[in-house]
């Protein structure tokens, strides 16, 4: 595995080098030799944040963890990314027709699926066009975390998200 560490507020020292390529490096039985992870870790007052995303055709396996303590956040997001990839293991590896990305190991191995995703419950609603700022107060009023609209802009579908610090996402389709 090939790793790309970068740090934002902090400085990525020999030590933190050595516990991401060593912690996220077990991740490498999952993965071809040349698979890159991007592995950025960041400090926000008490908050140390690490992201991992491990971009494979088709699909992106990412993980984000925060602690108090960086070395926590290392071992937390190693531990998800591996639970995905046994829970998604047939979806992930279906979609790849063959796994091209996965090592020969992880597609021939069986990995019991904790839960099957269910979908539950299905919705239909009329989609108006409106602008953006308009979809996020639309969103507020319903009290959701998302809401799916039809750009007035750019007559596309698109999503508003509620960010953390109470900011908001906007998600457009790439043509």
């Amino acid at each position: 595995m090939k790793f790309v560490i970068v740090g934002r507020n902090i400085e990525v020292t020999p030590g933190l080098r050595n516990a991401v390529e060593e912690k996220i490096g077990k991740l490498e039985k999952y993965f071809n030799p040349d698979t890159e992870a991007n592995v950025t870790l960041s400090v926000e007052k008490e908050r140390q944040k690490i992201e991992v995303t491990i971009p494979v055709k088709g699909n992106i396996i990412r993980s984000e963890q925060v602690s108090n303590d960086m070395y926590v956040s290392i071992d937390l997001v190693e531990e998800i990314i591996e639970r995905q990839l046994k829970k998604y293991k047939n979806k992930i590896v279906d979609k790849q027709q063959g796994g091209g990305s996965f090592s020969k190991m992880y597609v021939e191995n069986d990995y019991m699926d904790d839960e099957d995703v269910k979908i539950v419950r299905t919705k239909k609603f009329d989609i108006k066009p409106m602008y953006p700022e308009d979809a996020c107060i639309q969103m507020e009023l319903l009290g959701h975390n998302f809401f799916v609209f039809i750009n007035a802009e750019t007559d596309q579908v698109n999503v508003v998200y509620k960010r953390k610090g109470d900011t908001y996402g906007l998600i457009e389709p790439e043509i």
